[in-house]
Order: structure tokens, then C-alpha cells, then sequence
């Protein structure tokens, strides 16, 4: 399509054409039961099977890992901050979490609410512009669990390595950087991520879990909020987000259609590779934010001279049809968003604006 739009929102995010028009084709009739996968009963055998198929492709494409169980949720990540520590953060133990930049405050924050935490690890004086030390992290022996967040989208850092924490299960908020590379599920004992990024739509969340983390939900807490409901339900307690699984199935078949995690993988570094060497190239006309070694494959941050320089680019940028180079308010700047549904012909019409846009006002 002539039309599409250089989209590099941070979320809700580009989604490969391909599963548009597949979806597009089966809107009005899904497989031949004449109704939308959207009108259908999620208690029926039709939606069954495509709800219990994405769950199998996902663990499929992380190894198949033994003893892990898929939960589909809803609240976004947000509600993961809360409900993780409430299912998981019993009376007694306390909970270490990583700073790396605003999203690992949040969930940080939430925990707080619900019972006792420690930092295992910090960026904050870098201003979260590095990634926090976690090779050799102190972990009290009454610690529940270690959070943190692989991929800061605001910031643009990203982890390459994982700790080793050992009996203490690691936890990590995915959401802005699952299955664009491989990763070793059977470091963690539970993972959680909003699709809107490079699963799906918005409106679901994914957990992937180590089943004996989902079975003993605290007896007090609402029946929503414990995991172990929806683990005993495969996540069909209530009503699921039944569009939003059915159109992540369609994106994980498209992430098998691209050699998997190891050919996402390769798309996208060639795609920030590109990016990077055109902002180090530039003479300092646009400056990276982040420390070489810790820049994302997902979110590129940078800056300009000044903030006036900026909101130019970002004006005469979509003019031009780019979407979303504006930095997120908290911290100003520019950023694209570089999903695994982002093309590489998108990197590249940007780069080549950049280019331009030097010659025009360096």
C-alpha cells in the first residue's frame, strides 16, 4: 500500500501489513462459521482453538520450555505492577528491584503499595542513561523475586544480559522488547508483556509463567487478581480479549514467516545499525542519548542542538509522513519506536530525511 504511513509510534505500535490484510480478509467471516472472530463465544470450539494455538506458538518459539503456562490477561503492564507482588510478594519477604529508568519506577512504585522492596540495582545516577550493574547483585535470603524491565522505552536502553539469580525467581516486564531476539525462558520464573508492541493490539497482556508460581494466590485477594484463576480457567474466567489473541496468533505465525526469533533478530539490528551509525555519523547534528553499549534495538533515542531544532524535525517530519519521532514528554527529544513490524524500508526513508534535514538547517 502507497498510503502507509512511516509509523514509529512507541505504542500502540506499527503491525506488519501482512497480518493486517490477512485479518482484513477474514473480518466479516472467520473460517467459514459466517460471523468476526469478535462475535463469537469464547466458550466456543472455534475461538478455543485459536486461543490455545497462540499459547502454543508462543512457547513454541521460546524453546518449548517444560513447565511453563501462557495466562492471558487484560489491564496492560500497569496492572502487572500491581498484581505480581500481590500474588507473589507474600508477608515476610521482600522484593528487589532493578531502576533502570521510568518504567521499572512504576512497577517499583506499585510494589511499594503492597509490601516490602529493596533496589538490587541502579542506573539512577547515570540518569538511566546505562543500563544498572546486575552481575553480581546481594539478594537477602527472604527475597520473593528480582524485577526488571529488559527494554526502557522512554529512556532507550536495553539489557544484553540477564543475572543469574540463582533460587530466587527473576521476573521481567517485556513489553516493548519480547521476541525481538531469542532469550533463555528458563532464566525466569515469570515474564510479562502488553502486545501493543510486538505481539499484537492493545488490550491484552501476556504472563508467561513457571507453573508453580500461578498455584498459590494469596486466599485474600479478589478473584481477578489471583493467577491462579486464570491458571485453573486457561485464561478463559472471564471474557479474554478474543480479537486481540486471535490477531497476535496471526503476528507470531508472521515471526515464524521471518525465521523466527533468529531472523527477527537480524531484521532488527540490521534496522538499528542503520539508524546508529546515521545519528554517530552526523558530526554531532544529532546527538545518541544512551551509552553505545546499552542502546536498544527497539526504541532509539536522541537529541539536537536545542529543543526549537527538535520540534522543527518533528514538524517537518510529518509533513513528510513519519508518525511518532516525537520524545515522550517526561524527557523531551526525538525517538523512534522500531518494532519488529517496522520495515526496514521505514529506517531507511527516515534516514534519508535526516540526511536531509542536516543539509537543510547543520
Amino acid at each position: 500500500m502507497s498510503n502507509r504511513a512511516f509509523n514509529f509510534n512507541a505504542g500502540p505500535a506499527a503491525l506488519p501489513l501482512e497480518v493486517l490484510e490477512r485479518a482484513q480478509a477474514e473480518f466479516v467471516d472467520f473460517q467459514g462459521t459466517g460471523m468476526s472472530i469478535m462475535e463469537m463465544s469464547h466458550r466456543g470450539a472455534v475461538y478455543e482453538g485459536v486461543h490455545n494455538d497462540t499459547a502454543s506458538r508462543l512457547l513454541k518459539l521460546l524453546g518449548n520450555p517444560s513447565g511453563y503456562q501462557v495466562l492471558f490477561l487484560q489491564g496492560g503492564a500497569s496492572t502487572q505492577f500491581a498484581m505480581l507482588p500481590m500474588n507473589l510478594l507474600t508477608e515476610g519477604k521482600t522484593a528487589g528491584y532493578v531502576k533502570s529508568g521510568s518504567w521499572a519506577n512504576k512497577a517499583l512504585k506499585e510494589a511499594k503499595l503492597i509490601g516490602d522492596t529493596f533496589i538490587a540495582s541502579s542506573s539512577e545516577e547515570d540518569k538511566y542513561m546505562s543500563t544498572p550493574d546486575v552481575s553480581r547483585l546481594q539478594l537477602p535470603e527472604n527475597t520473593a523475586y528480582v524485577h526488571l524491565t529488559s527494554n526502557e522505552t522512554i529512556e532507550g536502553t536495553q539489557f544484553r544480559e540477564f543475572p543469574d539469580t540463582g533460587s530466587v525467581p527473576l521476573i521481567a516486564d517485556m513489553s516493548s522488547d519480547i521476541l525481538c531476539r531469542p532469550f533463555d525462558l528458563n532464566q525466569f520464573g515469570l515474564v510479562y508483556a502488553g502486545a501493543q508492541k510486538n505481539l499484537g493490539p492493545s488490550g491484552l497482556t501476556v504472563v508467561i509463567a513457571r507453573e508453580e508460581l500461578l498455584k498459590n494466590s494469596p486466599k485474600h485477594l479478589p478473584t481477578m487478581f489471583r493467577y491462579d484463576t486464570h491458571a485453573e480457567s486457561n485464561s478463559l474466567y472471564n471474557t479474554p480479549p478474543s480479537f486481540s489473541v486471535y490477531m497476535m496468533n496471526e503476528v507470531l505465525k508472521w515471526i515464524e514467516e521471518q525465521g523466527s526469533l533468529e531472523g527477527i533478530e537480524e531484521k532488527n539490528r540490521e534496522k538499528a545499525d542503520l539508524l546508529y551509525q546515521t545519528i554517530d555519523n552526523s558530526g554531532g547534528f544529532y546527538r545518541g542519548c544512551v551509552h553505545p553499549e546499552d542502546r536498544s534495538i527497539m526504541n532509539v533515542t536522541f537529541r539536537m542542538a536545542s529543543e526549537e531544532l527538535e520540534k522543527l524535525f518533528v514538524k517537518e517530519s510529518e509533513k513528510e509522513g513519519f508518525v511518532g519521532l516525537k520524545g515522550h514528554r517526561s524527557v523531551g527529544g526525538l525517538r523512534a519506536s522500531i518494532y519488529n513490524a517496522v520495515p526496514y524500508g521505514s529506517i531507511k526513508a527516515l534516514v534519508d530525511f535526516m540526511n536531509q534535514f542536516q543539509k537543510s538547517h547543520g
